[in-house]
């Protein structure tokens, strides 16, 4: 019995900086897996389209692509390589590929748009929209403010709800660590103080001790990364349970890190559109690592539309 082909990495690109470092991001992961690359342009306008053109569409010159082309030119470095390019609207075209891709890899920010957005509206409707994990790399020198004890050497973090730990993200963080040869570094927050509802609808702290809170926290993840240590034994990983923010760790924790993996929202009956989450679209924004969207396995929309 023949052995599937891997699916490609794929590298949305357009010219821009952001997009090129995505895409050296997108062969050196390719070649961690495998996998080929297939390098894509998406073209808002096609030629056909413009006034005064008749006609079907014609074999026009991709100068984006072409510029890859030369640049890459060469090198002997680089996993099998294909380049299509696409028409329509870039974050729909892009989120359409989730099923013939092992990852989507883009910039964070493209040509368009505002030169203040540290994350263009492409990057946030392919995170959210896709069916395969999408990487968004963002432009170096972001400043990570905090004092996390960030450990020396190569890194992968992710991010666990203890309370409702997905699964598919934590087999994607394990697996791109035991890749790249990085420690797992998971982390989990937990709230504090505990608030309770009063009879006069106020919040207030309840008697549960902050050692009591993190100890439970603690428990939970390490009975959720128990499975997955056993299928990478070879993963080094740090458990970081802390109060507070999560998005606010994971971005202290992105500096110098590979990656950043975070989840998306499980669709559910009572919001049947993908959602990314506070805490996910916070990362994006902020973080200083390339950061990794993982879709859920299986959302729970079962009779939403009947």
């Amino acid at each position: 019995m023949s052995t599937p082909r891997p699916l490609p990495v794929v590298a949305a690109v357009d010219g821009s900086e952001d997009s090129l470092r995505a895409l050296e991001w997108a062969l050196a992961e390719a070649r961690r897996c495998g996998a080929p690359a297939r390098i894509v342009h998406v073209r808002q306008e096609g030629p056909w389209t413009r006034p005064g053109v008749l006609g079907p569409p014609e074999p026009a010159v991709d100068g984006v692509l072409d510029e890859v082309r030369a640049t890459l030119a060469g090198r002997d470095d680089l996993p099998p390589v294909e380049y299509v390019t696409l028409e329509g609207a870039p974050a729909a075209v892009l989120s359409e590929l989730g099923p013939e891709a092992e990852l989507l890899v883009l910039g964070s920010r493209g040509r368009g748009g505002f030169a203040s957005l540290l994350l263009g509206s492409n990057g946030v409707a392919t995170a959210r929209d896709a069916t395969c994990p999408v990487v968004v790399v963002p432009r170096p020198g972001r400043d990570v403010h905090g004092d996390a004890d960030v450990p020396p050497g190569p890194r992968v973090v992710v991010g666990v709800d203890a309370d409702d730990p997905d699964g598919t993200v934590l087999a994607f963080a394990f697996g791109q660590a035991e890749r790249s040869g990085a420690r797992l570094q998971v982390i989990a927050a937990f709230p504090w103080p505990v608030l309770a509802w009063t009879t006069f609808g106020d919040f207030t702290p309840t008697t549960v001790d902050q050692d009591a809170a993190e100890h439970e926290t603690l428990t939970l993840v390490n009975a959720a990364v128990a499975p997955f240590r056993k299928e990478h034994p070879d993963v080094q990983v740090d458990l970081y349970v802390a109060p507070g923010d999560a998005a606010g760790h994971l971005v202290e924790n992105s500096r110098d890190a590979d990656l950043v993996v975070v989840g998306r929202h499980r669709r559910r009956f009572t919001r049947p559109a993908p959602m990314l989450g506070s805490v996910t679209q916070a990362v994006l924004l902020h973080a200083a690592s390339p950061v990794a969207v993982v879709p859920p396995a299986t959302d729970d929309v079962a009779g939403a539309q009947s």
